[in-house]
């Protein structure tokens, strides 16, 4: 097929696939992703429903904390070893042991048996966003790629507003066929997975592998010693005392592995698990950090409205889900917008400021927000706060990812994902250390503040009891209470806690200044045209040697590899089988056979 009969069409947004093409190939991917997103929201909805049943209310935290720490030490190693081996068996190998640790948390017969198998599912969640967002670098472009991500904010949109409402219908259920009602939060999972590795096993078709490259066991190792102690105390550090001699030890442990994984990644080099050389690129570093402020942003925004909601405005679990629609509004909408226009234009760094702002003004707002807001208000400071976030988020993992060589995409992507766990790790026990350490004195105030109400005066008289309850030290480990004491009692304990709120949104706005420091430090790098797929193939046409990377090539409807006389053994070309997907409007001539050389489009 020469040249002149190919022309191209606007079908081919990636240069090699068509619209059609990529959904199909988006569907697996966001069927994986889907499954981090709903469980974690699932499962934190009806934990103490699960503490409950399992008799271990207290060791709760370690059901959330093992989860945390398994799925964020293993993000960076998925994706160097899908740089080396790569997309299509890790991204089946992670959905299959999500599955398995699924159906063994369904059958944990206490807390500490469940905080062992969520480690496991942890360990098959580190891989899914990063490597879906690997994939999606391989086979569009970065100018096309915001556009095609809105379909992955709508998924975890989707995910936050059901998974409260499916955690708290089933933990609501004492059984369902003759079963506890929260097991099945975790055995909802294995039909999803089960699907998506079939579709993810029709799709995508796997790669050659990279033998020259070394494993950096030392780098795994190194940072698995930095990363878990600090995850620890973020974790933890509130319960123990943030200068115990507990606490102590995991910040030193953490200092020793941080010092380690650098010695260790200079020794490797290229093959390091995040090769230091891509620090020296402006805009992944700079990218990093940002990654980290707005991960902290994000996640102690989502940690607090929760609890405003539950607290203070008396939304159960499944309505405080439902209530956060705004901001899954904003996110969703936010960026469909800068993905669409990204697309067309191919700017990008003005979201990141303009997100930042966006967040700055939102936590502003919400500083102001206190027990009588009305929740018109309040939801549209949280639709702005979405808005923020939905700039920020695929914004900055499309900068990470072109700023780079096509065969360090994976690196650059579980780096994005990885640096926003830490810093949403931080983010939540900061934010959260401070709202329960400002709150007592700031309840203790409200109260004073009441005395000389009457109606409070007067409920007070008659309810003793309940005025003892609302003020004691530990009022605010179970705050179930409030529903069933005297409205004007309760009332100025709700003043006190979302006094406290407003302080920590306060400290938000602190970090987010930095945010937008670092979002004005951005640098603009000209989006790539073509997919990872196809640069790398340039690079390797242009050096006349085989890929250096993962040139994961794709099954969609049909398609299949054929490599021409003029490809390497790693790099296949993709032909489409069926006839509407081979010769879209536009496009003449007769189809090769497969394996027959094939001609570049004309540009």
């Amino acid at each position: 097929m020469s040249a002149e009969n190919v022309a191209p069409t606007p079908a081919a947004p990636s240069g090699g696939l068509s619209h059609r093409q990529i959904m199909t190939i988006i569907t697996g991917l966001l069927l994986g992703t889907f499954l981090a997103a709903l469980d974690q929201t699932v499962v934190a909805t009806a934990i103490r429903s699960i503490g409950d049943d399992l008799h271990g209310l207290s060791a709760q935290a370690w059901v959330t904390t093992a989860f945390l720490i398994t799925s964020t030490v293993t993000t960076p190693l998925y994706g160097k070893l899908s740089d080396i081996y790569g997309r299509k068996p890790l991204f089946m190998i992670a959905i299959s042991i999500f599955i398995v640790g699924s159906v063994l948390c369904g059958i944990a017969s206490s807390m500490y048996v469940l905080a062992g198998f969520r480690a496991l599912q942890g360990l098959g969640a580190g891989g899914l966003f990063a490597l879906a967002m690997s994939i999606m670098a391989d086979i569009v472009s970065p100018q096309q790629r915001p556009k095609y991500m809105a379909y992955f904010m709508a998924t975890f949109a989707t995910s936050s507003v059901a998974g409260p409402v499916i955690g708290g219908f089933l933990s609501g259920r004492d059984s369902v066929l003759g079963i506890a009602g929260w097991r099945w939060i975790f055995w909802v999972n294995v039909p999803i997975g089960l699907v998506a590795l079939v579709v993810v096993n029709r799709v995508l078709r796997a790669s050659a592998q990279r033998g020259s490259t070394k494993i950096d066991w030392w780098g795994t190792a190194t940072i698995v010693a930095a990363v878990v102690p600090l995850l620890l105390v973020a974790e933890r550090g509130r319960e123990w005392g943030w200068v115990s001699i507990a606490s102590i030890a995991c910040y030193l442990i953490g200092l020793a592995g941080l010092a380690g994984f650098v010695l260790a990644e200079r020794r490797m080099g290229d093959d390091a698990l995040i090769p230091l050389r891509l620090f020296r690129i402006h805009t992944f570093s700079v990218g990093s950090a940002l990654s980290v402020v707005v991960g902290m942003g994000m996640f102690g925004g989502l940690a607090a409205l929760p609890l405003y909601l539950q607290i203070v405005k008396g939304a159960s679990p499944t309505e405080a889900g439902l209530l956060l629609l705004p901001l899954m509004l904003g996110v969703l909408g936010a960026s469909t917008t800068s993905g669409r226009l990204t697309s067309r234009n191919g700017r990008y760094r003005r979201y990141p400021i303009i997100g930042c702002v966006a967040l700055l003004v939102a936590l502003g707002l919400l500083s102001f927000v206190g027990a009588d807001t009305p929740l018109w208000q309040t939801d549209l400071y949280m639709l702005l706060f979405g808005v923020g976030l939905g700039l920020n988020m695929q914004t900055l993992v499309v900068a990470m990812q072109n700023c780079v060589a096509p065969r360090d995409i994976g690196v650059a992507t579980a780096s994005a994902t990885f640096f926003r766990q830490i810093g949403g790790t931080l983010g939540t026990a900061v934010f959260l250390s401070i709202l329960f350490g400002a709150a007592p004195s700031r309840i203790a105030d409200a109260y004073s503040a009441a005395e000389g109400a009457p109606e409070f005066a007067a409920a007070a008289a008659a309810h003793p009891d309940q005025l003892q309850q609302v003020t004691s030290s530990g009022s605010l480990d179970d705050t179930g209470f409030l529903q069933s004491v005297e409205k004007a009692i309760a009332h100025p304990f709700m003043v006190g806690f979302s006094d406290a709120m407003d302080l920590m949104f306060l400290v938000g706005v602190g970090v987010l200044v930095l945010g937008l420091v670092l979002a004005l430090l951005l640098r603009e790098v000209p989006l790539r045209t073509v997919s990872g797929i196809e640069a790398m193939r340039a690079e390797a046409a242009k050096s006349g040697a085989g890929p250096t990377g993962p040139a994961d090539t794709t099954e969609s409807a049909g398609l299949t590899e054929a490599a021409g006389p003029g490809d390497s053994a790693e790099s296949a070309e993709l032909v489409a089988e069926p006839d509407e997907l081979a010769e879209p409007a536009g496009v003449a001539g007769r189809r090769p056979a497969a394996g027959a050389p094939q001609d570049e489009p004309a540009p």
